[in-house]
């Protein structure tokens, strides 16, 4: 018999990571997701772990790519969306993503921005980012989409003189310092620490 539990984590990508090996740890395994939907079967307590990957930035077929490579490295892998969003024929433009990941739809990435990757639990390190320039590449990733909203926050803000604007620019402005510090740091360990 299954479990079914319903939750949204938006980009809230450790508390969701967090969650899921919580349950991991309490004896279930994730069999399915949707929008709102993760389901479970039941394991050996910690049986598995869970990691989850933000690839908003990919195209489609980079994205597929990838998720087949990490399904053939031995891990089980689900798409999963960071949005909540039903309608049908949606189309979005990030600017930050690579050449083909700039138009989403519902064909290519969107409502597929994440993926969480299951491995068995072995006492090995279980990353899916190994070096520090992997591990930059990646906060750049997650940085560029706040730093947007910033940019589109402060122009409308100043266009139209309004200080909600401008605060939900300046709130956008907390994840790309916290994520540029990162990157820093990933940048000054791969300078010292490898060889």
């Amino acid at each position: 018999m299954s479990k079914k539990c319903y939750r949204f984590f938006g980009g809230l990508l450790s508390a969701q990571e967090n969650w899921l090996n919580k349950m991991a740890a309490m004896g279930y395994r994730l069999i399915r997701t949707e929008k709102l939907l993760y389901e479970f079967q039941k394991c050996s307590p910690g049986e598995v772990e869970y990691r989850i990957d933000f690839i908003a930035e990919k195209s489609a077929e980079k994205a597929k790519e990838y998720h087949d490579l990490l399904e053939e490295l031995g891990y089980r892998v689900f798409f999963k969306n960071i949005n909540l969003n039903y309608s049908v024929g949606k189309v979005h433009w990030r600017p930050w993503a690579e050449k083909g990941g700039r138009i989403a739809s519902n064909a290519t990435t969107f409502n597929r921005e994440l993926l969480i990757v299951e491995k068995s639990r072995d006492g090995k390190p279980f990353e899916l980012h190994t070096t520090y320039e992997d591990k930059a590449g990646y906060c750049a990733n997650l940085r560029d989409p706040w730093f947007m909203l910033f940019v589109l926050f402060g122009v409308l803000g100043l266009v139209q003189r309004s200080a909600l604007l401008l605060t939900l620019g300046a709130i956008a402005l907390i994840p790309v310092f916290l994520y540029q510090i990162q990157i820093l740091k990933f940048k000054q360990d791969a300078k010292t620490k490898e060889w």
